[in-house]
């Protein structure tokens, strides 16, 4: 029996244990699109391709398993934002291209680029399918190949001519590997030598410290992390502008290894005699390893489970290449430490807490700080949900709101925002994807005005797939991260090219079918959210503020003639 391409891409997924694709439907994909209706694999049609690449990226990071984007080759050009988003955070999404055809290959075919070459330098693996015959073969490599080590996105292009050609249905299948379902990815097990290096060390420190990364998250290890934190006194921090490792109620986690965004990692950081990186990179963020960020005297150790990203961390004192849950097994062997370091942390928490709150402005009471809105909107959650941010000094005020709530009891399922890129417009997308995800739980997002306009045509498929959100729009009028930058870089402290007119998006949410309320006033917030969660539909809570500049954005800017994003 023969069947078409598309079919067999389909049915080479199905074995993997693919259960989500996301497109944007194109001629170009008709076959697969085919394949995966037969195979029962849900397929969501989303109203652009870079949404379908963000949805399949939030899908990713939730369930840890690889979903599909799937878009033909103008829609590949719009999916590449997504693409470079999923690579920040390493998530193995399977982006898959229908693309020109294979025998006029260079000719000028009907939309003939080069997806392979632009998608190199954004996946783990590019390639063009070349012989339907090895179909199954390309799927099992990429799919191997994103999981493993370093997991990251793959991208698989699909010439169309092969796409709606036929094959034989068991082609290639008489060859290893005979048994092509999805396998537990391979795992770095440490040399015992170079553990027992690290441990000494470690065993040996007075103030430790733990910065965990995304390598945490897609190790499955998060659940290790926080034992150690807690039952051997070593303060957790999280590496800002990745994957949520740690609830911020726990006792162990302090908040982000970020002096700007969370002032006490700064002392912990300085006064610490052992920093141990698990699952992460030294890159801008950690200041690439060096002072004054972490001290020359501090012994810098970084752990990671594949060589690509331990070779990054180039700059570390002492490397050991080790999956993070093995590390944490053996690292849970040790003696507990004294409290006083761990207290130390926590009594700072506490207070950077507390001067926190104090330090918001005294403002009248149509007047609502980003900070405010982002505490109240957690108020009116429940245990069980989940909250998505996204923007500029949306993102920074809710992370600082989200430590603060937590260090006050506050409890969510997770919580999910941009990588390392602060990609605007995620939050909608992954939004969708936590509800698709989780049905039983109520999913509110926190975004800025920017940000909504960047992703917002996204809320489009929460509609179609009856997946009711709540999106609260932190609505300040204009870029306003980017304002602030600006008053402080530009000669004459003005800002230009970043004011928005009076958006009214709580209307094109009620025009659309959904609930749409305005909030001009703080008291309205909660009871507003809450309205929006019984609604029982896709809602906005269009909340009117005023900016105020984050510690990051003052930070990084206070000196004109050098203000830097980094």
């Amino acid at each position: 029996m023969k069947l078409r391409g598309g079919m067999l891409l389909a049915r080479a997924l199905q074995l993997k244990g693919v259960t989500q694709v996301f497109t944007l439907s194109g001629g170009f994909c008709n076959p697969a699109l085919e394949g995966f209706m037969e195979c029962g694999i849900s397929v969501i049609n989303a109203p652009h391709e870079q949404v379908a690449g963000h949805l399949a990226d939030g899908h990713t990071r939730i369930t840890r398993q690889p979903a599909v984007c799937l878009v033909g080759p103008e829609g590949f050009a719009t999916a590449i934002p997504a693409m470079m988003e999923a690579w920040g955070e390493r998530s193995p999404v399977i982006f898959v291209t229908g693309s020109s055809t294979l025998k006029r290959q260079g000719s000028g075919g009907f939309k003939e680029i080069d997806d392979v070459a632009i998608a190199a330098p954004l996946t783990k693996y590019s390639v063009s399918i070349t012989d339907g015959e090895r179909i199954s073969e390309f799927v099992d490599r990429a799919w191997k190949i994103a999981i493993s080590g370093y997991p990251g996105g793959v991208h698989l292009s699909m010439p169309v001519d092969i796409m709606f050609s036929s094959f034989d249905e068991n082609a290639m299948l008489d060859e290893r590997p005979f048994d092509r379902t999805a396998k537990m990815p391979p795992r770095a097990w440490p040399c015992p030598e170079d553990l027992s290096a690290v441990m000494d060390i470690i065993q040996n420190a007075s103030r430790p410290l733990i910065i965990g990364g995304h390598g945490v998250w897609w190790s499955r290890s998060e659940e290790k992390l926080e034992a150690v934190g807690r039952t051997l006194r070593i303060p957790v921090f999280n590496v800002p502008y990745h994957q949520k490792l740690m609830g911020e109620e726990f006792e162990a986690y302090m908040g982000l290894a970020d002096i700007h965004q969370y002032a006490p990692s700064k002392v912990a950081l300085q006064e610490s005699d052992v920093v141990i990186m698990v699952g992460a990179r030294l890159d801008n963020q950690m200041n690439f390893g060096n002072p004054p960020f972490i001290p020359q005297s501090t012994r810098l150790i970084c752990v990671n489970g594949s060589h690509e990203e331990l070779e990054f961390n180039r700059a570390a004192d002492l490397a050991l290449l080790s999956d993070p849950g093995a590390f944490f097994d053996a690292l849970a062997q040790i003696k507990p430490f004294d409290r006083q370091w761990f207290d130390l942390n926590r009594r700072l928490r506490g207070e950077w807490v507390d001067q926190m709150l104090a330090d918001i402005p005294e403002l009248e009471d149509d007047k609502i700080h980003p900070l405010n809105l982002a505490l109240d909107v957690q108020v009116a959650m429940n245990d069980n949900d989940w909250l998505v941010i996204d923007g500029g000094n949306t993102h920074f005020w809710s992370e600082i709101a989200i430590n603060i709530a937590g260090w006050k009891g506050q409890k969510l399922a997770n919580i999910l925002h941009p990588g390392t890129f602060s990609m605007l417009g995620v939050g909608v997308p992954f939004a969708t994807a936590a509800k698709l995800n989780n049905p039983d739980s109520q999913v509110v997002v926190i975004s800025g005005d920017g940000a909504f306009l960047s992703g917002g045509s996204s809320i489009e498929a929460a509609f179609q797939e009856n997946l009711p959100v709540v999106v609260v729009i932190d609505n300040n009028g204009g870029l306003d991260c980017i304002s602030q930058q600006q008053e402080r870089l530009f000669a004459n402290q003005k800002h230009f090219a970043t004011d928005f007119r009076d958006i009214p998006f709580h209307t094109m949410f009620e025009g659309l079918g959904g609930h749409g309320e305005l909030v001009e006033k703080r008291a309205d917030i909660i009871p507003a959210v809450r309205r929006a969660i019984a609604s029982g539909k896709t809602a906005c809570v269009n909340v009117k503020t005023v900016g105020h500049i984050s510690p990051i954005v003052l930070a990084t800017t206070s000196k004109r003639d050098k203000a830097s994003i980094e």
